[in-house]
């Protein structure tokens, strides 16, 4: 099998859940080794992503690990059989990894809710407010490199119009509608934009007033992505540093509950519109 050097967030989430499942069954990687007719290093770099596994070894080591959700099993299968090279890997080499996980996340989601409280989420931008975004960064990033990430969040966007788009609900905070990336006829049109977009059957979007005071997860830009099964939805968080990504069961729970919570308090997806449109006309 053919080893990675950098592999993928995909990658290593299905190495993730071969070693959890090997560590509920109460295996060790000798076990594994030989049930596949490796040795433990090669197991090891099966578990850390950075070695191919196949289907039939997947389903192999389910059978003898003592797992009986085939839909879950089916899941991990099918994460290794779509090898064919997504186009987020036209700008491998040329932007951070990081920036080509959020796209491959997005694309093979199910379903896609995300929290944001200064940007209006990166789905949603226009190519203009994106540059603006970008051109705020410090230090500051060369103009061939704003054009390609302007570029990749662009392309990340077919995954709402695309056949069988996503469904996607987006909180988004009184404070990210005003702030005035790119000026005020710049946001102007992101603005309308944000209410064009909302107006489509898979997009849920909703605002969250300042009047409501205090909210969880004020400290983070969150992107929840739900997997085919449950154990494989998958949290993306931004930071100034770059993407994190978490799977830890109290993770997903815990931003979850965030998600839940703003859906609770945040406008109705009809009074987001008419709340975007007013903070507009101010414009």
């Amino acid at each position: 099998m053919p080893t990675r050097a950098t592999p993928t967030v995909r990658q290593r989430r299905v190495g993730a859940e071969l070693r959890k499942l090997r560590i509920a069954a109460g295996r060790n990687t000798e076990y594994a080794a030989g049930l596949l007719g490796l040795d433990r290093t090669k197991v090891s770099n099966m578990e850390a992503g950075v070695r191919a596994i196949s289907p039939e070894r997947i389903q192999i080591l389910a059978n003898n690990y003592e797992c009986r959700d085939q839909a879950y099993i089916d899941a991990l299968i099918s994460m290794v059989e779509s090898r064919k090279r997504g186009w987020w890997e036209h700008y491998r080499g040329q932007l951070p990894q990081g920036l080509l996980d959020v796209a491959e996340l997005e694309w093979f989601a199910t379903r896609l809710r995300s929290l944001q409280t200064v940007h209006i989420p990166g789905l949603l931008q226009l190519s203009g407010y994106a540059r603006a975004v970008f051109d705020s960064a410090l230090p500051p990033l060369p103009t061939s490199e704003v054009e390609l990430r302007v570029a990749l969040r662009t392309q990340r966007q077919k995954v709402l119009d695309h056949d069988g788009a996503v469904e996607y609900v987006a909180y988004v905070h009184e404070c990210a509608l005003r702030m005035q990336f790119g000026g005020r006829r710049n946001t102007r049109e992101q603005l309308d934009h944000l209410c064009e977009v909302s107006e489509r059957d898979n997009v849920d979007l909703r605002v969250l007033p300042v009047e409501v005071g205090a909210f969880p997860g004020a400290g983070h830009a969150v992107l929840y992505a739900h997997g085919v099964v449950p154990q494989l939805d998958t949290v993306q968080l931004d930071s100034a540093h770059g993407g994190e990504f978490t799977h830890a069961d109290a993770q997903l729970a815990k931003y979850g509950a965030h998600m839940d919570w703003w859906h609770e308090r945040s406008l109705d997806p009809q009074r987001s519109r008419d709340f975007i449109r007013s903070i507009a006309r101010q414009l």
